[in-house]
This record gives C-alpha cells, sequence and structure tokens, in this order.
C-alpha cells in the first residue's frame, strides 16, 4: 500500500510539474508577443499532452461566439454558432444536464471567466473519468483564462494603437481642411467678404475660397465633394491646390472647369464627385464671369432684386470630358451682394420632416440682402437652428458671401 501510494504521490507531482511547464511555456509565448494562432497551437498541444483529452472545442466570444481550437470531435464545429445566452453559464456542468445539445458528444463544459464576464467555453470529452477532476479543471480553466486573456489584452492595445492612429490622421486632415480656407478676407469700403463654417463631424468636404488674381480681379467660390471624413478633406485639398495652380496660368473659367474635372476624376476614378461654384469679378470693369458645376445656385442681389447663378456644367469628376459647360456673364455689376451656400443649409429638415429650402433664404434675402454680411450669417444661423428644432444636423454647412459697393 505504501509503495503504491508513493507511486501516486510521484505521479501527481510529475502532473504538477508538466502543468507548471506548461504555464511558464505559455506564459513566455505570449511575452515573446506570438501571434493569436501560436497560442493556440500551444493550448490545443499542451492539453492533448498532458490531459490525454481526445475530444475538445473552445469557443471565444468576441462580439459573436467562434471555435478558435477544435480536435477529436466527430461534428466540425468551426462553423457552429453559439447563442448570446452561452454567456449566462459561470459554473462546469455535465452535458448530459442538457436537453438537446448540440454538444453531446462531449462530457462537460467549462466556462473561462473574467472579471465576473464569460470569455469562452471549452467543452471536453473522450477523456478519462478521472480527467475530469477539479484539479484537472482547474489546470484547463487557468490555462485558458491566461491564454484567452492574453488574446483580449493583444486585441485591446491593438484597438487603443489603431484608435491612436485614427485621432493622428483625424488632427492632420483637420489641419489639412482649416488650411484650405483663407486667413484672411477682405474688409474695405469697396469690397466685403464673409463666410461661416459648421462642420457636422470633425472633419467635413465643404470648401470656400477668395483669390487675388491681380489688382482687379479675385475669384470667390465654394464647393462641396461627395462623402465625409478624411478622403473627402484630402480630395478637397488636392482641388484646391489645382484650382490655386491654375489660376495662376490662366482666368478663361471654362480652361480651369475642364482641368479641375480631369483632376477629380483621375484622383477619385468616379468614386466622388465636387459640385463647384466659381465666379471671376472685374472690379474695374464691373463685369462677372461665373461657372456653376451642379452645386446650389447662388443669390446675387442689387437693386433689380435676386438673381439665381446656374449657368455652369454637370459634377466635377462624374465624367470626362464635359458634356456641357456655359459661362454665365454679367456686365454692368455693381452695388452687390452675392450669397453662396452648400446643400447643407436649404437641406436641413425640422421634426415635421420638411426642408428649410431654398424659398425660405430667399424670403429672407429679398428684404435683408442690404445687412451687414456678419448679420445675414448670424441671422440664417439662428433662423436654422430655430426650425430644426431637436433634429440633429446632417450635413457641413458653408455660408460665403461677398459685397461689393
Amino acid at each position: 500500500m505504501k509503495i503504491g501510494s508513493g507511486i501516486d504521490y510521484k505521479k501527481q507531482i510529475e502532473r504538477k510539474e508538466l502543468e507548471l511547464s506548461a504555464l511558464l511555456e505559455i506564459t513566455q509565448a505570449i511575452n515573446s508577443n506570438l501571434p493569436e494562432d501560436s497560442l493556440y497551437k500551444i493550448f490545443n498541444f499542451t492539453l492533448r499532452s498532458n490531459l490525454q483529452i481526445k475530444k475538445l472545442a473552445l469557443f471565444v466570444y468576441d462580439k459573436v461566439w467562434s471555435c478558435k481550437v477544435s480536435f477529436g470531435a466527430l461534428k466540425n464545429y468551426q462553423k457552429t454558432k453559439l447563442d448570446d445566452r452561452m454567456k449566462m453559464i459561470k459554473n462546469v456542468h455535465q452535458l448530459k444536464e442538457f436537453e438537446d445539445c448540440e454538444f453531446e458528444e462531449f462530457d462537460i463544459v467549462i466556462p473561462v471567466a473574467h472579471k465576473s464576464e464569460t470569455l469562452a467555453l471549452i467543452f471536453v470529452g473522450g477523456a478519462e473519468e478521472a480527467n475530469h477532476s477539479e484539479d484537472n479543471i482547474r489546470f484547463i480553466q487557468a490555462l485558458s483564462n491566461i491564454i484567452v486573456v492574453a488574446i483580449e489584452n493583444k486585441k485591446l492595445v491593438r484597438q487603443q494603437l489603431e484608435q491612436e492612429a485614427f485621432r493622428k490622421e483625424l488632427e492632420i486632415a483637420s489641419d489639412v481642411q482649416r488650411f484650405l480656407f483663407p486667413e484672411k478676407l477682405p474688409n474695405t469700403d469697396r469690397l466685403k467678404v464673409e463666410a461661416s463654417y459648421l462642420p457636422h463631424d470633425r472633419i467635413g468636404g465643404d470648401y470656400y475660397d477668395f483669390i487675388p488674381i491681380n489688382g482687379n480681379q479675385f475669384l470667390i467660390c465654394v464647393a462641396d465633394v461627395s462623402g465625409k471624413g478624411i478622403p473627402a478633406a484630402l480630395m478637397m485639398s488636392n482641388f484646391q491646390a489645382s484650382l490655386h495652380t491654375l489660376l495662376r496660368q490662366t482666368s478663361n473659367l471654362t480652361e480651369i472647369i475642364e482641368a479641375l474635372n480631369y483632376q477629380v476624376l483621375d484622383s477619385a476614378k468616379g468614386e466622388k464627385f465636387i459640385t463647384f461654384f466659381g465666379a471671376i469679378y472685374d472690379l474695374e470693369l464691373k463685369t462677372m464671369v461665373y461657372v456653376n458645376s451642379g452645386h446650389n445656385p447662388p443669390a446675387l442681389c442689387d437693386q433689380s432684386g435676386i438673381r439665381l447663378l446656374e449657368e455652369g456644367s454637370t459634377v466635377l469628376g462624374a465624367m470626362h470630358p464635359l458634356p456641357f459647360i456655359n459661362e454665365g456673364f454679367i456686365t454692368d455689376l455693381d452695388n452687390f451682394t452675392l450669397f453662396a451656400y452648400t446643400d447643407g443649409l436649404t437641406e436641413t429638415i425640422n421634426e415635421n420632416n420638411e426642408e428649410f429650402g431654398i424659398q425660405t433664404l430667399l424670403d429672407y434675402l429679398k428684404h435683408n440682402y442690404k445687412k451687414d454680411l456678419k448679420t445675414i450669417h448670424s441671422d440664417i444661423i439662428i433662423n436654422l437652428d430655430g426650425f430644426k428644432g431637436r433634429n440633429p444636423y446632417r450635413d457641413d454647412i458653408t455660408l460665403l458671401s461677398c459685397r461689393v459697393e
């Protein structure tokens, strides 16, 4: 009897040494930053060699249950979908306790928890009854817990790094967009320009500009790219750079529009497009040449009334060449106010699902276009905010006005 007890005791010590060695190996693998697949392979090998387990399926929860390790089973559990209610399993259960269980070929299910959350389930079968002892179950849980929590931490670190990288990208794109807009706008007795930009998200796709051409001429423009976020900001940055370069070469709006259309189509491959309104005004000749490429028509207000500037082309970046380009040309134009905007203004929806609309804007401008430009912008924004009620804004809003006296 004593000899037998000694042999059993020796086996227990050997088993404990194997378990400690396995836990050490797993810890070293984690510290070596081995990939998830390698950790699961070590898990597989350790349980099969140390406990002689014949059947096992390890399911890990990450938004959905997925089988990470499976061996010895008759059924392929890699595509098995577990119910979210499986997270309620907190204790070891004999599978014969469950009726109509699809894991009937296994003997027990062992939960792996961390901070009261069930992270994994281990289905074990085909082992000797002795291998279902409390000691062995604790070892399986310990081994599984170390691996599953380590992988969970890896995911959290990866998510943090991704979030940090995305935050930096946002900062860069936000800076890029900020540099799109002119630092200063003219505010003289003869010429005044005012702009307001209300981004829906941190990064939008709107753009406005005032670009002096020579002592008498300047270009004023507003544009909107389809889509939002970093791609939209970068695309608009390229658009702005192209526009500035083209203006140094020519002031012919038709040539500029043709070149911009090609550049947008070449960059976006037809997946995005830009609406654009650009006007060149000559202070000496009192003339305005403009092209509206699919943009919301700006309102030109003077003593003769309000005109919508609609001549132009289709949106930029949809096709090449453009099917048509028509320049609008206005002579004897002095003492006027030009009000341009992006569709975020007129397409704002109220609680009755009604749009703010262009007519509301025109009704306001009809009686107020001679007001100070800052006041006009403030009035429109306040009116818009009251109109939408509790509805959120759905898009960026840009207001751009120009007054010549």
